[in-house]
């Protein structure tokens, strides 16, 4: 039995920041698939190791894990890795992460959904347009602060950079065009280079 199991879907991005992590960190793990388009998440048995009925979940040393941000700072500290060398360093992680979550990936994530998994004559386009709207700018604050710069918060690949590339990876699936932000490409194939990276689909079931 593996050390880490991570209950996920191939399309979910905040699944995988964590199956990146543990798939770079080198870490004992398995991946166990969950039926979300069928609301297999909201399952009784789902719902009593996680009450919030998200994805995704990590169980490690008979605990359960929930949230991609506590995921992540759990796994940072379990493997060792990307958790950041110094205090000023774990601060910095923690602010990008908590920046991701509020605002980031909490854009691009209904914006995916909305732009590519509904009907197209269902889209709401106000919808579509208002997330839009809020993506821009905060493309803008991340393309700036990764000039001369490899990654976000520290010299070397963090947890910020795993919790911010969580849906980034979907090609074809992101109705936005990152083209125009120079340094969040140049940063995406970095990461993409790394020893042991895999794309989403590549690394996730997608059914069981």
């Amino acid at each position: 039995m593996a050390e880490f199991k991570l209950t996920c879907f191939a399309q979910s991005g905040n699944a995988y920041k964590a199956a990146l992590l543990l798939e770079l960190a080198g870490a004992d793990w398995e991946p166990t698939w969950i039926n979300f388009f069928e609301g297999h998440h909201r399952s009784p048995e789902y719902t009593a190791k996680n009450e919030f009925a998200r994805v995704p979940l990590l169980e490690h040393n008979g605990k359960n894990y929930s949230e991609s941000g506590l995921i992540l700072i759990h796994l940072a500290e379990a493997t060792g890795k990307f958790g950041g060398a110094t205090q000023d360093e774990k601060d910095e992680i923690l602010r990008w992460i908590m920046w991701d979550n509020y605002g980031f990936t909490s854009t691009i994530a209904p914006l995916r959904f909305i732009g590519h998994f509904m009907p197209e004559d269902k889209r709401p386009a106000d919808v579509l347009a208002f997330l839009k709207s809020r993506l821009r700018p905060c493309l803008k604050v991340l393309d700036a602060r990764l000039a001369g710069r490899e990654f976000v918060a520290t010299p070397t690949l963090s947890i910020a950079d795993l919790s911010l590339i969580g849906y980034l990876y979907y090609e074809g699936e992101l109705p936005f065009d990152l083209s125009e932000f120079a340094n969040i490409t140049a940063w995406l194939a970095r990461i993409a280079a790394l020893p042991g990276f895999k794309m989403p689909y590549d690394l996730m079931p997608k059914q069981g």
